[in-house]
């Protein structure tokens, strides 16, 4: 067995965990040759391999190291730990955000898209009676929802695959990182996170249930309290305090 793998229970990630930031620091003069284990590069006596996995003069060469992150390697199929007990998953990375700033950050950016959308759509198609049945009413705030609906899913999906923040969330000094590299959402992660967060709530009378269920979902999930759309882009929300 390759001593690149973790000893069980000794807590600490593998080499190759995607969010071990720190660089590697170059091995002790002396301790590294090629014989490997002793000064001036000496293979050690009575034949012992050399540590570090490194293959010994006319010997097998160590099983191939395990490449990629939480959704590949050697938690392929358990992102949350495996064979030998769960690592940090975040290591290298900022701690996870606060569910309350990750609410208030919300509050803010539906304000943000709702309150100048609902304006402009008033003086275009009047003022909407969203406690009227008429078919009249009902078509204005059928047509006033898509608008807003449509407008922050754009904005959503431009600010998040740019810099990984919304205003909500630069106020509140949290932002989306890939769950594989702490990297911003750029590219179609960005866009799937915002789509699933807004899209559903077309969607007569389930919509608002799977809606609700989705930014809930954080609540429990562990251990990267991530909500649906972020399990979907495979982000998660960091602070940047």
């Amino acid at each position: 067995m390759s001593t690149d793998q973790p000893r069980p229970g000794s807590g600490e990630p593998p080499e190759d965990d995607p969010f071990l930031k720190k660089p590697q620091e170059p091995p002790e003069e002396g301790a590294g040759g090629e014989g490997g284990g002793t000064p001036g590069g000496t293979p050690p006596p009575g034949g012992t391999p050399p540590p570090g996995g490194a293959t010994p003069p006319g010997g097998t060469p160590p099983p191939p190291r395990y490449e990629g992150g939480p959704y590949g390697g050697p938690y392929a199929e358990n992102p949350y730990g495996g064979e030998y007990g769960a690592a940090d998953p975040l290591a290298g990375m900022p701690p996870l955000a606060n569910r309350g700033r990750r609410l208030v950050a919300r509050i803010i950016d539906a304000i943000i898209i709702t309150v100048p959308v609902g304006i402009i759509m008033s003086a275009l198609v009047g003022w909407v009676d969203y406690t009227s049945t008429s078919s009249t009413q009902t078509g204005k705030q059928a047509t006033v929802s898509g608008v807003t609906m449509l407008a922050y899913l754009i904005y959503e999906g431009l600010m998040l695959t740019s810099r990984g923040q919304t205003l909500g969330k630069m106020a509140m000094k949290i932002r989306v990182a890939m769950l594989s590299n702490g990297a911003v959402p750029a590219g179609s992660a960005g866009w799937i996170r915002a789509a699933v967060y807004t899209l559903p709530e077309i969607v007569p009378c389930c919509g608002f249930v799977f809606w609700l269920v989705n930014v809930l979902w954080c609540t429990w999930d562990k251990p990267y309290q991530q909500c649906l759309h972020d399990k979907a882009a495979k982000t998660v929300v960091v602070s940047t305090a």
